[in-house]
């Protein structure tokens, strides 16, 4: 019932009731989102690998379709407010000052009519005052530094969905059913038989670990810490969280040089994935299960605490902007994380198989995990040093206002 009262709350009377209210408000929100993740995986994942991938998709759709209904039914419960200008065309206006004075000269020359006006320039108007403007800046550039450093940490959060994948399908996947054929002539025929585990079934130890996790951590081990006053910061979580995102990858590294130790012996069997044929080491796509594991609890604690603190430091008035931004940013790391993989498919580069990933020698993707594991570590470091300037900064910005609340 607790999460049904929080998901139909005021964002604003949540942070109203305090820290401890936001931050079980996005626990179960997480929550939420990784149910709806074991139907896709349970479900929809089988039926695409197996039956039809139109099917499947159809599936998909359908949900898609009755959330949106459901969303237009429930409206009257949501809180609107209405608009009250564009802090983002505000904020943008003020960085341009602050970045660039030469080019807001020039556009001031070409623009005489007061188009240029800044927020404390510009007539009134309903929204918040030139000076909230002001203010608003300068706590989005104290802000932004931090998320831009979640970047490298969402780059290898989205592993779990490309790479991590790629590698799946090369490893040993158990057949659901199949007959038992011990004859060599009929190994092509027992691997390639009956209704195959989907592959896209590890990803329940990464939701499944959140199921479990969110509430413990919601209901014991959270309400223990602050009992004691041992309760770390959502930035402290926040590194820790890329701690587990780095052990995730260096566990995919280390398995998938296992992985091509088989590939150069040339000790690979054939397996059918749906209509395909694909080679694969004889390593059971079990022991996947740990680097899913690891970056389920890395969720934990970066992702669920990255949006409590991009929602608890934005200011009233630009927490959707902020929000946005955040969602923006992880989109940012996925795209990365694929052009670095398009870059390194390149004649020379590390994941170049022009004889397909299952035969070629030259198809280094350990050393992409690596990489990707050294980014993260320099990116954590990095996190680690501006997390706590922030903190300096906004416990200073705090001891500043306690005097001048004290005298009035």
């Amino acid at each position: 019932m607790s999460r049904v009262r929080f998901a139909i709350m005021d964002p604003g009377s949540v942070l109203e009731l305090g820290r401890d209210a936001t931050r079980r408000f996005f626990n179960w929100f997480y929550w939420s989102i990784n149910v709806g993740a074991v139907f896709a995986l349970l479900l929809v994942a089988f039926v695409q690998q197996n039956v039809s991938f139109l099917l499947g998709y159809s599936i998909t759709l359908g949900c898609v379709f009755l959330a949106f209904f459901i969303f237009l039914f429930t409206t009257p419960a949501f809180v609107s407010k209405p608009p009250m200008g564009s802090q983002v065309s505000s904020m943008l206006k003020l960085a341009l000052r602050s970045c660039c004075p030469q080019l807001w000269q020039q556009r001031y020359a070409r623009d005489p009519r007061g188009a240029h006006l800044l927020p404390d320039q510009r007539a009134p108007q309903p929204g918040p005052s030139p000076q909230e403007d002001v203010a608003n800046f300068q706590v989005l550039v104290k802000i932004l530094p931090v998320m831009v450093t979640l970047v490298p940490y969402w780059m290898v959060y989205f592993q779990m969905q490309s790479t991590y994948v790629l590698q799946g399908l090369h490893l040993h996947i158990p057949s659901i059913s199949s007959d038992s054929h011990t004859n060599s002539s009929m190994a092509l025929r027992a691997w390639g038989s009956g209704y195959r585990i989907p592959e896209a079934w590890l990803l329940l130890a990464n939701v499944v670990a959140v199921l479990i996790l969110v509430p413990l951590k919601d209901r014991l081990l959270d309400p223990l810490l602050l009992r004691f006053g041992l309760l770390p910061s959502a930035l402290r979580k926040m590194a820790l969280g890329m701690l587990f995102s780095l052990t995730s990858v260096v566990a995919a590294g280390v398995l998938e040089m296992e992985r091509l130790r088989y590939v150069h012996r040339n000790e690979t069997v054939p397996q059918v994935i749906g209509k395909d044929l694909h080679w694969a080491a004889p390593l059971s796509i079990w022991w996947q299960t740990p680097q899913y594991l690891l970056i389920g609890i890395s969720e934990i604690f970066a992702s669920i605490p990255g949006l409590e603190f991009a929602y608890g430091a934005a200011p009233r008035t630009m927490q959707s902007a902020i929000m946005g931004i955040f969602f923006c940013l992880s989109g940012v790391g996925s795209l990365l994380g694929s052009s670095l993989v398009a870059l390194l498919a390149l004649p020379g580069g590390w994941m170049y198989c022009p004889r397909g990933f299952e035969s070629s020698d030259n198809c280094r993707m350990d050393l992409y995990f690596f990489l990707l594991a050294g980014v993260q570590a320099l990116t954590a470091a990095l996190f680690v040093w501006i997390a706590r300037r922030y903190e300096r900064t906004r416990q200073g910005a705090a001891s500043r206002r306690g005097p001048r609340t004290n005298r009035s």
